[in-house]
This record gives C-alpha cells, structure tokens and sequence, in this order.
C-alpha cells in the first residue's frame, strides 16, 4: 500500500472465506548491534523496518531516522467495533507496534462455545473467527507496508478455552493470554475445568508456537496494597510457567505478564526494582512481558505518561522481552486511537533513549536490591511450602491465599476464594472412557490411537486425512448471524464518512464525533467541574462529561479536561487549505544573494530572553538564514523595539526579524505592532522588509498587526530566506 492510501475495509470484509493465514507462531525482533543510522550509533537496538513508518517528531531533524528498540512493542485494543480498530492497527504499527493484542469483551469468559459474526462489543471486542481471520488479514497488508511481522494477540481464556486455542491456530493468531488461575480468581471458572482446559489449550497453543503471556499480574491491580502481592505473584508465575512447559510449551515462548506494583508518589523504582530482579532470577530461562501500573494512577496524561516513563526504566534495567504500552490507555479508562500511538512513541523514545545504558551502569550485587529481591523470593518459598501444606492449590484457592493483601506469610483475610465444587462449569468435568480416542492433532493425554493404527500414534489426525490444521478446507465460516447488530449495518451507518468526502472527529470509531478540550477554572473543583460542561454545551457538544480534573490550588483554580461529541459534519471540499510555503532552492537563494547582497537586523525584542529559536532561523550551524550569504546583525535578546528599528537604520539594513515568544496580555502582537508604527514614524517603514517570528505567532495576526510576514512552529531559515528574496524581487 501507499502510505497516503486508506486502508479499504470493504475490500478486506470480501472472500473472508478464502483467506489462509501465511504462518504460524510467534516473532521476535533481531538484534542489531552496533547499529549506524543517521550521525547516530545503537548498541542494543533491533534491525530498523525495512518500509513505512512513522519516526518520532523531533526526528526530522536527523534525517527521520527511526531506531527500533529490542523489546517486542505491544498496543491494546479494545474500543469494541473491529472494522475500525483495524485502522487503529496500522497507525500503531507505522509507530513501532508489532505486538497487536485485542483485548476480548469481559463476559466471553462464560461463553461455552466460539461465538460466530461480528457484534459491536463493550470494554473489549468479542472474539469471533470472521473478526480475527480479518484482522489478521489486515495485519498482513500492514506488516508488508512497514516491512516487519506483526504478532497478533488475544485470550485463551474462560470456559471456551480450548475451542478457542483450535481457532486461534487455524487462524494464524501468534500470541495469548493463557492462564488456568486467572479464569479461576477473576471469572470464577471452576478450578478443575479451568485446569483441564488448560492442558489441552496448552497442549494446542505448542503446536501452533504461540507465545503465552500469563495473567499473574492482576493480583497487583485487585489488592489493596499492591506491592504487598509481590510474593504471590511470584508463585503464580512458577504455577502457570512450570504446568505450562510440562504440557509441551517451551520455555522460550512463555511470557511472564509482570507489573510494577507500586506508583509514585512511593520510591517506586525503589520498590519495583527489587521485584523485578527478584523474577529475573528465579525464571532465567523464561521470557518477560512488562505492563505498567495502571492501579493507583489518575486520568490525567502526564500522570499515565510518568508512570509508564518510570515502568519503562525498570523494563530496561531488566531487560524485559516484550513491552506493553497500556497505562495511557487503561489508566485514562479512555481507549482512543491517539493514546495507543502515543504510548507506542513513549515506549520507543524512551528505550531508544536508554540505548546502552547496561554499558554504563549496573544493578549493585549487594545492598537493598539484592536484600529486598531475596526477601521476596523467600516470601515466595513460603508461600508455596504453605499451599503444599494445606494440600496444594486448589485447597489454598479456597483457604482464600490469593490476592489476600497482608504481605506473605502475613495474612489480611481479605483473599479471594473459591470453591472446588463451585463456579462456572462446576461438575463439567468428565472422566475420559478408557479407550477413548480423538482423530485430531495436538491432542493432550493418551489418545488409544493404536487400536485403530499403530502407525497413527504420532499423527492422529491421519485417520480421517488431517484435521482442520493440515486442511484448513475443513473449517466451516460463518459470516454473520445477527440482522441487526454486524459489521455490515455498522458500516452502511458510516458509509458517508468513508466514501463522500465528508468528515468527522473521531477518538475511537470511525466518524463519532468524540473530542477533548481542555480548559482552566479560577475556582474550586465541584465549581469548575460544572463551568467545564456548560461551556462545552455552549460550544455545541453534545453528550458532554468531565474525563479528569486536576485542582491546582484549592482557592485559585482547577483544571478540567471534558470529551462530547461535535454534532457537524465538514465536507473536505468546502475547506480552505492554507498554502504550502515557497521554497526556493539552496543554489537559487545563493545566487540572488550572490548578485545582490542582503543584511538584516534581528532581535528577541520587549523583555523576552528567549534565544534559541531565533538562533535557529539565522545561525549557518542550524541552516539559517547565513548560509545563504545573507549578513546578519544579531542585536540578542530583550532588545528595545525603538533600539531594533534604530539599527536597521543606521547599518542600511534591508529587513528587521522580530523574535517575539513571550504572549502574556497578547505583548509578542503589541510589539509587533510598536514596529511597525516606529518605522511609519521614522520614515522608513516602505524601505525595510519586516518579518515577525515566535512559537505563538500567527502569522495572519502578524500581518494583521503590521508585519509583512509572519512565522510560526516549524518555520526554517530557507522559509525566511525564501520571503526575503521574494519580497525584496517585488520592490
């Protein structure tokens, strides 16, 4: 695909019947060592995509380079409608995703069989074979646009489980949640099915190479204190990870879901760096998949922002596998298309920026770390020898052990429990008849193959010509089920958004009309709260609610960020599009300087200190304005206007550049306007050139208020230098 060209989701939604996943299994990201891209060097950096991305903003100062991190990138989805998370992965992906995992709609966990068709889903997406055979074949367009595999994720989890795990191989799915305890404490699943389900999803999961990604993380989010967890996660880790690789998955493609358990305002490095030490040690030979806090965090971005920061720290120190991007997302409880990119980017900068920090620094063999990772890990012990005590796991399950959150062997009595005999699927669980046998592949237990062919042993699936796993032929598709509630309705509602030139903002689907603003209150919360959804009333949005509020001071002020919906649509060819500046060429402004020769005064006037941009406009080492040959008097900052207008006058200078940043009580315009009225009064406006620049300028207000240009963010020195000589060519 082009890369200006929109993803066509008619087009994918057809001959879904037809469409072959191209592989199996998991990917991982190669390392590139030593790795030379733009004036820079990585040293534990993976192989750059080899298409289209998307390099971080700043970047195009050092040629758009764009280094990948060695971790595996993850991006959450979850906004509920398929068809249009699908263009939320290719955003993702171009932003260095190569991890999609599509978190399922909650209540599937009790569902007792694959559902079929596409309903729009709530808090999640739900799980269906035409959802995932088009996401996946989707994701094959994407990974052949940016040039890498892209893994594609889900659950395999509930009382469904190993239906599920079938479909999940048929379809090419790479990667999984699979955790037996997870259905257990969070769904209530009775622990025995979970348990069986669980080693023939497993045994499923090792044939088709999936990477398993266990659930032992949410123990952290559900207790009180989570870092008092810390040792029960340790031994749900060893439960899941030791039950897994006994059924056949290698220890390689299982992934222990860790999480920070702490958040600031706590020593939170202080306090999770230990645990994650503590894991790294215990599992050497298991893979690490990082999530972040999301448990004591507010909607706020840069709250989200910080702590994800501070996670990503504690991944590099301990050089997590896989990456998750989830706390913007999760923690703001606001799953937006723009929140999966930018925590995509976050994750990037920030492993980018911590590239070779292992050759520089290292974690101390002695002292707090050590002490307070092997005093988890005893915990831990503990922990296990006392579930060995009261009779193993299921007896603890209902002793109520886990997430119980007193610090182990310390016990609150505030533990989740379940019973054996109770739950969801209770009494389930049939014992197998003794010459019980399955003609199918990756089948766990003793199949009695042989009584029907001794040579089928290694390959039941022989008896009846392949199962659906060697003949994908076999799998029956459903398109659709409900008349009412499918892809089909949901698509010819926004039909108009995507074929007719007409559009809308959007946050999480395709035309919803969502936006976010953000405003200030001279007033306490409740008060600003009400103020914030007036206004947005006011300004038209419908359905308006407050997302987050921020008190700055309890007398002086709040902030408050607010989402409605826009009621309007805007038809793209009724739009003004503001032109794209005039560059002339290097070679083109030299030789008009070279024939006729230009000087220019500048300054930051009024009492505005700020140097940098102006240096960036004019400085040859920036590719300002002089290296063109254009002679530049640099008056420096919180240079009177009058002073400004003197100079030009006195040197016979051709045109004033006005850096102007500071906007308080609209001062860079007032300036601005003082120039001009100075050189109207000295005689000499009609001989200078006047250009005004600053990050808050307008440039249509600057004109307005008596420049002959303005610039704003992104101008460059060419930019000027092409007004200069164009403007001087008019005269």
């Amino acid at each position: 695909m082009e890369s200006n060209e929109k993803l066509n989701i008619e087009e994918l939604l057809k001959d879904l019947e037809a469409y072959r996943p191209r592989r199996r299994g998991w990917t991982w990201r190669r390392p590139a060592p030593n790795l030379e891209l733009g004036p820079f060097s990585y040293r534990d950096c993976s192989e750059p995509l080899a298409g289209k991305s998307a390099p971080l903003l700043t970047a195009h100062y050092f040629d758009n380079v764009d280094p990948q991190p060695l971790p595996v990138i993850t991006t959450e989805i979850a906004s509920g409608r398929f068809e249009d998370d699908i263009r939320r992965m290719r955003m993702a992906a171009h932003h260095g995703a190569d991890h999609i995992m599509v978190i399922r709609t909650a209540g599937q966990s009790h569902f007792d069989g694959l559902i079929e068709g596409t309903p729009q889903g709530t808090g999640g997406v739900p799980i269906t074979r035409k959802q995932v055979r088009a996401q996946r074949k989707a994701l094959d367009i994407i990974e052949d646009e940016v040039g890498r595999p892209i893994n594609y994720h889900s659950y395999v989890s509930g009382v469904a489980g190993p239906e599920v795990a079938v479909m999940f191989v048929e379809e090419g799915v790479n990667g999984c949640h699979q955790d037996p305890q997870y259905n257990v404490i969070y769904r209530n699943i009775n622990m025995i099915r979970s348990f069986v389900d669980a080693c023939e999803s497993k045994k499923i999961l090792a044939f088709g190479g999936l990477a398993q990604i266990d659930g032992a993380h949410n123990a952290n989010a559900t207790a009180r204190e989570a870092w008092k967890v810390t040792p029960e996660l340790m031994v749900q880790h060893a439960i899941n990870a030791m039950f897994s690789n006994k059924v056949g998955i290698p220890k390689g493609s299982i992934c222990l879901s860790t999480v920070p358990p702490s958040a600031t305002p706590a020593p939170c490095v202080y306090m999770d760096l230990p645990y994650a030490v503590a894991l790294r040690e215990f599992f050497p030979d298991y893979r690490m998949r990082a999530q972040m806090n999301t448990k004591y965090i507010e909607s706020s971005t840069r709250d989200a922002t910080v702590t994800h920061v501070l996670n990503l720290l504690i991944s590099k120190l301990t050089s997590a596998d896989i990456q998750s991007t989830i706390t913007p997302d999760e923690g703001r409880n606001i799953p937006w298309h723009i929140y999966n990119v930018e925590a995509c980017d976050t994750a990037k900068q920030a492993l980018v920026g911590m590239d070779g920090l292992m050759e520089m620094v290292s974690l101390k063999d002695d002292g707090p770390l050590r002490e307070r990772a092997r005093e988890i890990q005893e915990r831990a012990v503990l922990f296990m020898e006392e579930i060995l005590e009261v009779g193993g796991y299921f007896a603890a399950v209902e002793a109520g052990f886990f997430v119980d959150s007193g610090f182990s062997p310390e016990r609150s009595g505030d533990g989740i429990s379940r019973q054996i005999n109770g739950g969801v699927a209770a009494g389930t669980v049939v014992k197998r008849e003794a010459d019980y046998m399955a003609p199918v592949t990756a089948h766990y237990g003793y199949n009695n193959v042989s009584q029907y062919n001794p040579e089928a042993v290694s390959d039941p699936a022989s008896l009846i010509g392949g199962c659906t796993f060697e003949k994908p032929e076999k799998i029956i598709f459903i398109d659709e089920l409900d008349e009412t509630d499918n892809v089909y309705v949901r698509m010819e509602e926004s039909k108009k958004y995507r074929r007719e030139g007409v559009i809308k903002p959007e946050m999480e689907w395709l035309a919803d009309g969502v936006v976010q603003m953000t405003m200030f209150f001279p007033v306490e919360r409740r008060l600003a709260e009400a103020a914030a959804i007036e206004a947005g009333k006011r300004m038209n949005l419908s359905e308006v609610e407050v997302i987050s509020r921020e008190v700055m001071q309890e007398a002086e002020g709040t902030r408050v960020e607010i989402k409605g919906k826009f009621p309007f649509d805007i038809d793209v060819s009724s739009l003004v599009l503001p032109k794209e500046p005039e560059i002339m060429s290097d070679a083109e402004l030299r030789a008009a300087i070279e024939e006729k020769p230009m000087s220019v005064v500048c300054g930051t006037v009024g009492e505005d200190e700020h140097s940098v941009g102006l240096r960036e406009i004019i400085d040859i080492k920036h590719g300002g304005i002089e290296k063109y040959g254009i002679k530049v008097h640099y008056l420096g900052t919180s240079v009177p206007v009058e002073k400004l207008v003197d100079a030009a006058i006195e040197l016979d200078a051709e045109a004033i550049l006005a850096s102007t940043i500071i906007s308080h009580d609209d001062i860079h315009y007032k300036n601005i306007a003082n120039i001009d009225r100075i050189a109207r009064e000295k005689g000499v406006r009609d001989k200078l050139i006047f250009v005004a620049g600053g990050t808050q300028v307008t440039p249509e207000i600057a004109v307005r208020h008596g420049a002959d240009a303005g610039f704003s963010r992104g101008s460059k020195g060419v930019h000027v230098a092409t007004f200069l000589v164009k403007a001087r060519q008019k005269n």
